[in-house]
């Protein structure tokens, strides 16, 4: 008998970075935990209101990614909604009094955007990948559970729901689009660095 599931909601940059090179992704449960992969409906907001993120991610509305994330994605109650935006109102809130704290070592301010995503990993207890380190500051300050991309990487090999050549195409993928976040490079001799091996001295 199949256990109960944990949500695992994606942010924009997170299922751009995995979605060409692994299908199918969302719905599928994976792991001994039952991972679930999702989206909310503002990553398609978010792609169809930016010229530049179309013009990088042509592929995003191909036909069999778009049935699946329609597919897919959560829908929300009626009372679920209204805790959202209870939610990110206060996520937003918090980020714009205390702003200095996320323009340093990297960071850059979470937008209302992210502050929604982390809102849903709150109400719903899921679990959010991003690899925005303002996002990460933020998801501490409300105990709210988060991954970097290659921790989620990292889950779906182990579950063997992809393989080493997919992990290798996707760091290729990064690397060739100037997208090798810090911690994707950082991952690349650790997390994989029996793939990788260790970074040169």
């Amino acid at each position: 008998m199949s256990g109960p599931s944990t949500l695992v909601l994606l942010d924009t940059n997170a299922y751009l970075r995995l979605a060409k090179r692994i299908r199918p992704m969302l719905g599928i449960a994976f792991g001994q935990k039952r991972y679930v992969l999702t989206i909310l409906d503002d990553v398609e907001s978010e792609m169809h209101r930016s010229s530049t993120l179309k013009s990088k991610f042509p592929w995003f509305d191909a036909e069999d990614l778009a049935a699946e994330r329609l597919a897919k994605r959560i829908r929300l109650s009626g009372e679920e909604k209204a805790q959202l935006e209870v939610a990110q109102s206060v996520l937003r809130g918090w980020v714009l009094m205390n702003s200095a704290i996320y323009t340093t070592g990297g960071r850059s301010p979470p937008s209302p955007t992210d502050c929604r995503v982390l809102a849903f990993g709150q109400i719903r207890n899921s679990v959010v990948v991003t690899d925005d380190l303002g996002m990460h500051t933020l998801a501490a300050d409300f105990d709210i559970s988060v991954w970097h991309g290659p921790e989620l990487l990292e889950k779906m090999l182990t579950a063997k729901l992809i393989d080493n050549c997919q992990v290798k195409s996707i760091f290729d993928a990064l690397e060739l689009n100037g997208d090798l976040t810090r911690t994707w490079r950082d991952a690349k001799h650790t997390v994989f660095v029996k793939l990788f091996g260790k970074r040169g001295m």
